[in-house]
């Protein structure tokens, strides 16, 4: 075995530790880079992953990453090629303040395997911070009685940079009066400062503009400047001094608060606190001075504060003095004379001493009402007043006595026009410019009972149907007094008559309070169509006043009264009429006439007639009037014809509903000499309640008669065709049916006067129109018609 020597295994030692040392430093070594403060985005600083002996294909897929202590947003890698490049702005002050060395340590980390590298980038600084002093301006107050060699102190600037960078030199622009003393290297500790080389002069120069410069040994330079304000102080040698030692000010009285007197003005030559001057009142002044002025300790104004009066005081007298701030302040003084001036300031017054309220409507003129004192504190012409009184007003003023004034009335007055008088009485005095007071007051007017009730109208037209229910309103009336209270409280009563047998208020009634009218008992149109009475309305003042109002009550008719049939004769019955025709007798005759009334009015009594059929079915010969109850033939009468007639009439009003009646006619048909002999009798009246039939024998028993009495028949035929008119209706009585209104159709009806007071002969005849025409088939015409 061969065993090498001792010196070939120290250098083999040697050679394992180098290669072991040279692998660690490929693993975890360390790598430098420097890069420029304010370098530009994308500057170049290192290859980084040759550097750090990594192949460019593998970055990826070993998860090549940068990690930095502290900022990593400063560098970046570009995994493409490898290269480490500034990544966004890099400020060696911001990172690393005033500090000589700064660096930017990065991790570089890649796994599998897992390395870590460490990579220190050193920030290099560049003159980007010029030389900043303190301030812009620096104020320096040195006392004029410095001496020479006097030192003092400034504070320098700074630099934000490094090294020769911030190495910063000073100069001073060029005075006579200071020059600058820079410390060396060695005097560090000794600050830069002004020294005094020539004595200050205030009056001279008052102040003195330096400008202090620094500058760095940057490349390029950068320079900073401040400005040195030296402001020479004085010593207090001078006190202060007013223009004048008296001013005199007049001011009017009553000025208000705030007022400014007079503004003072004191000067001192020196200054600062010398020169500075406060104003104050002398501390002997008087109180009330004080009460009344102030003076502002800076501006030196004397303003108004209390109130003026001429007549407490018409001058005053202030003592003013002026004191320095300086170490041995010095005053000045003067006399401020305040002249108060007489103004008018004040206005009458006005005092009601005594009312007589309220004044009644009835007073006479010159009545008395109130009294009223006016005064004023002012004297001469601002102490005269004059009164004056709202115009157009039923009162005036009369002057009794000095400063006395009555207020009396002076017209008449009337409550209804005006009850309520509000007067303003205006005092004014004769100042210039005049002043004035007013004093209002109300007189009321008392009320008298001078006015009646009175009505909208004096008459009043009321419509009520008849048949009304017991006790219901028919009507309101209504009073208005035009007075006050108890004077105009109205109440209503009948002004009562008789009307017919009765008493007025056995019909209506009036509420005493609310005027309101009601009807007692239903009231019948037929019994009373008009009703006709007058309402009192009194009020209730001493003596009570009234008037009366007309009430026309028209009772309206209803259709409550069916239609009656008038008899034929003075002794007929009703309900039956009982004629004799005459066979020979052609179309178109009339052989009876159905008469009825209807002690309705209007339409309610506007009658017309129907033929009933026969009860055989049969056509009769006959027909009927539809409004004037003529029954005449349709045709020629014959043999074939019954000798006996009964034909049944239906006669309607016109109402709402219609109430009817029936008449029975029993027509006789005879021959002609039969017929004309059998009217003698009933010319003559002998008709009974209701006329029988006659007998043929009759009838043969006066046709012999005849022929032996010729003479006789032909009077009696003459005085027959005299007396044929139907007989009159004269019998019902003093109540004449009278026809409402005629047409070219006939009768509308016949209106029976019902009313008592006309069928016991009292009052004139009710009067029934209608005022319109209908429409109605044409009719025989009559002479009943006319």
């Amino acid at each position: 075995m061969v065993y090498p020597s001792r010196g070939y295994q120290k250098d083999r030692h040697l050679l394992l530790f180098f290669i072991i040392l040279v692998a660690w430093e490929t693993g975890s070594g360390q790598v430098h880079y420097s890069v420029s403060e304010e370098a530009k985005h994308g500057t170049f600083v290192g290859r980084i992953a040759q550097d750090l002996g990594l192949e460019l294909a593998e970055l990826v897929p070993r998860l090549f990453r940068v990690a930095s202590k502290g900022r990593g947003d400063l560098l970046e890698v570009n995994l493409q090629n490898g290269i480490l490049f500034v990544n966004s702005r890099i400020d060696r002050e911001e990172l690393c303040g005033r500090s000589l060395e700064c660096s930017i340590h990065l991790e570089v980390i890649v796994d599998r395997p897992l390395q870590v590298f460490h990579v220190e980038v050193e920030v290099k600084d560049i003159n980007d911070n010029p030389p900043v002093f303190a301030g812009t301006q620096k104020n320096l107050f040195i006392a004029e009685s410095r001496s020479l060699d006097s030192r003092f102190p400034l504070e320098g600037a700074s630099d934000a940079d490094i090294g020769e960078n911030a190495m910063l030199t000073y100069r001073l622009s060029p005075n006579e009066y200071f020059s600058l003393e820079v410390p060396t290297n060695h005097e560090q500790l000794k600050p830069l400062g002004l020294v005094l080389r020539k004595p200050l002069d205030r009056e001279e120069s008052p102040k003195l503009h330096l400008v202090l410069t620094a500058t760095d040994r940057g490349k390029p330079e950068l320079t900073g400047t401040i400005q040195l304000l030296v402001e020479v102080l004085d010593a207090n040698d001078n006190a202060p001094a007013f223009d004048r030692t008296l001013y005199a000010v007049k001011l009017p009285e009553n000025v208000p608060n705030g007022t400014l007197v007079i503004k003072l003005n004191a000067s001192d030559l020196d200054e600062g606190l010398n020169g500075d001057i406060i104003y104050s009142f002398s501390s002997d002044v008087f109180p009330d001075i004080k009460s009344k002025f102030y003076i502002d300790p800076i501006s030196g104004e004397i303003i108004s504060i209390g109130h003026l009066d001429f007549e407490e005081s018409k001058a005053y007298k202030i003592r003013v003095e002026a004191i320095d701030k300086g170490y041995l302040p010095l005053a000045g003084h003067c006399t401020v004379v305040v002249e108060v001036l007489d103004t008018n300031d004040n206005a009458p017054e006005l005092t009601v001493t005594s009312l007589s309220l309220p004044i009644s409507e009835d007073a006479q003129p010159g009545t008395v009402i109130t009294l009223i004192n006016v005064s004023d504190r002012d004297s001469g012409a601002d102490g005269q007043v004059t009164c004056s009184l709202t115009p157009h007003v039923p009162f005036k003023l009369v002057s009794t006595f000095k400063n006395y004034y009555s207020l009396v009335l002076d017209s008449a007055l009337d409550r209804e026009s005006m009850a309520n008088y509000e007067l303003v009485v205006t005092a004014r005095d004769g100042g210039s410019p005049s002043l004035s007071a007013t004093a209002s007051m109300s007189v009321e007017v008392a009320d008298v009972n001078d006015n009646a009730p009175t009505f909208a109208q004096p008459e009043y037209t009321v419509f009520v149907k008849e048949n009304n229910p017991p006790g219901s309103h028919i009507f309101t009336v209504s009073a208005w007094d035009a007075d006050a209270q108890e004077n105009a409280r109205v109440s209503y009563s009948l002004v009562e008559r008789r009307v017919g047998e009765r008493a007025l208020s056995s019909y209506v009634s009036v509420h005493a309070e609310s005027g309101k009218v009601y009807a007692l008992q239903p009231l019948d149109h037929e019994e009373l169509e008009l009703l006709q009475f007058q309402v009192s309305a009194r009020d209730a003042g001493v003596p009570p006043l009234g008037s009366n109002v007309t009430l026309q009550v028209f009772v309206l008719d209803e259709n409550d009264n069916a239609p009656a049939l008038l008899p034929p004769g003075a002794g007929g019955g009703a309900g039956a009429v009982s004629e004799l025709v005459s066979r020979s007798v052609g179309a178109g005759h009339v052989v009876a006439k159905v008469r009825a009334v209807d002690a309705d009015s209007g339409y309610n009594a506007w009658l017309s007639f129907e033929l009933q059929p026969a009860a055989g079915g049969g056509r009769s010969p006959f027909r009927v009037g539809l409004y004037t109850g003529e029954i005449s033939t349709t045709r020629a009468l014959d043999e074939a014809d019954a000798p006996r007639q009964r034909l049944l009439v239906l006669v309607k009003d016109h109402g709402e509903p219609a109430l009817t009646a029936t008449a029975t006619v029993l027509l006789s048909l005879v021959e002609s000499g039969q017929a004309l002999k059998a009217s003698s009798p009933a010319s003559a009246g002998a008709a009974g309640p209701e006329v029988a039939l006659v007998d043929v024998n009759v009838y043969l028993i006066i046709a012999i008669c005849a022929v032996f009495s010729l003479l006789v028949l032909t009077l009696l035929l003459y005085v027959a065709l005299r007396c044929s008119a139907p007989p009159t209706e004269g019998a019902w009585g003093p109540g004449k049916p009278r026809l409402v209104c005629s047409s070219a159709v006939g009768s509308w009806s016949y209106s029976q006067q019902r009313r008592q007071k006309v069928c016991s002969g009292e009052g004139p005849p009710k009067t029934d129109l209608m005022a319109f025409s209908p429409s109605l088939p044409q009719g025989p015409s009559s002479t009943d018609n006319l």
